[in-house]
């Protein structure tokens, strides 16, 4: 909303001015409207956008300096602890918690889109075996549409609350088949009876030859990776469904070119860059000789700091907890790669250079560990990224689109190209 402040900027010499009012949200920093700043003949030059917001949202709220992540008000440690993803998946789609019956309403709704084409399944094999499953899920999600375009109307509430339901749904169903595909293993349907995170395991590991019997430890520790996977606010994926969204794109599409995003190691695949890293280092026994390395620069620390958080990943200490659990639960505390991970995280929080720099353990950190732990395969980190991601792809793009303000996205540069100069002849070149 707007203030009563206003910023006033002089240009040509202090011979003009113009106004800019200054806006308020609920919470975070106030922001100056410059939509008015075109009228000076200039434009703003902010690369990676640091210092520009490019939406109005009301979907989540982060506070770097204070370690604070909200999604639609409610603290990630609340809502880790007390729902399950579906639960987060409802509350960023609507603005609430769902009650009981609004809950079994929403996940019977979801279950009920989790089968892929049949046709889809002769796509996955036109892929090569070892295809990274990024890039089958790239070309898998994009055709959707080709597949479901009886509810392509994006200005239709109706048609846009069915596409979302459907990418929730079948996101999982498309990674763990990647990952089959990618094993020459055959495919595996989704079972109904079994909670979101449970489907996922049992179509990533069951065969044909025994009932796979899904851990619950491990369920609800997979469960809580979604949750906290599920938004962050206008990240680079989620500013690239936007944008991709403005144009007028179908949901599908914009979510294939979030998760061609995602796959950027800056990005979705910071986790797996931790336990490469881990493969690099190891053995616990070199750790002290690579936090030196890391401290001369010689090596890069992966998993620790973050961009957005100058103080702890509120989401690192709700990853840690889930971490201590899925270790005790697999007996592997004595494990080599993870007594080599928690002696690197016993250094980054108590080495002065660290904790001076706030290089705390990140959510990458944990959450590689625990996917690791798991028995899912590096390949199918970013993957398992994509689809918790996916909820709040499609809820920034559902909000776009109903915003009366939406405009294509359409940035400016500042050219530092050649001037205008005459074609000569061939020639004479």
């Amino acid at each position: 909303m707007e203030t009563n402040k206003k910023v006033t900027l002089s240009y040509n010499e202090g011979r003009d001015q113009i106004e800019m009012p200054v806006l308020a949200g609920t919470l975070g920093p106030e922001v100056v409207d410059i939509r008015s700043f075109n009228k000076t003949g200039m434009f703003t030059f902010d690369p990676g956008f640091l210092a520009t917001a490019s939406c109005e949202s009301k979907i989540t709220f982060i506070d770097g300096d204070l370690g604070m992540l909200y999604y639609r008000g409610y603290p990630i440690e609340q809502l880790a602890e007390k729902c399950d993803y579906l639960e987060v998946c409802y509350l960023l789609l609507n603005g609430e918690l769902p009650n009981a019956a609004q809950r079994t309403e929403f996940v019977r709704g979801i279950m009920r889109h989790n089968m892929l084409h049949d046709q889809l399944f002769s796509l996955f094999k036109g892929f090569r075996r070892d295809a990274h499953p990024m890039a089958v899920m790239v070309g898998v999600v994009g055709a959707l549409s080709a597949f479901y375009h009886d509810s392509l109307d994006i200005t239709n509430a109706e048609h846009r609350r069915i596409s979302a339901h459907r990418l929730i749904a079948k996101l999982p169903t498309i990674a763990a088949q990647a990952y089959r595909y990618s094993k020459g293993l055959p495919f595996s349907y989704p079972k109904n009876g079994l909670t979101y995170a449970e489907n996922f395991m049992h179509m990533m590991f069951s065969t044909p030859c025994e009932e796979y019997k899904v851990n619950p430890v491990l369920a609800r520790a997979l469960d809580r990776i979604f949750t906290l996977h599920a938004d962050h606010e206008q990240n680079a994926s989620t500013s690239t469904v936007r944008l991709a969204g403005s144009s007028g794109a179908n949901p599908f599409a914009c979510i294939a070119a979030g998760i061609a995003c995602l796959w950027g190691p800056s990005h979705g695949g910071a986790n797996e860059a931790v336990l490469k890293m881990l493969d690099e280092i190891g053995s616990a026994d070199n750790v002290a000789e690579f936090m030196d390395g890391v401290k001369d620069k010689r090596y890069k620390l992966m998993g620790f700091g973050h961009r957005v958080y100058k103080n702890m990943d509120p989401r690192a200490a709700i990853m840690k907890e889930t971490c201590d659990e899925v270790l005790r639960e697999l007996g592997l505390q004595d494990d080599p790669k993870f007594k080599l991970a928690m002696a690197l995280e016993k250094i980054a929080l108590e080495d002065p250079y660290f904790v001076e720099r706030k290089l705390y353990p990140n959510v990458d950190f944990y959450s590689g560990i625990v996917l690791s732990a798991i028995g899912i395969p590096v390949s199918m980190f970013t993957p398992i990224f994509a689809l918790a991601r996916t909820v709040g792809w499609i809820a920034h793009w559902t909000e776009m689109i109903a915003d009366p303000q939406q405009k294509i996205g359409r940035p400016r540069q500042l050219y530092t190209g050649a001037e205008r100069r005459d074609v000569a002849p061939v020639s004479d070149r």
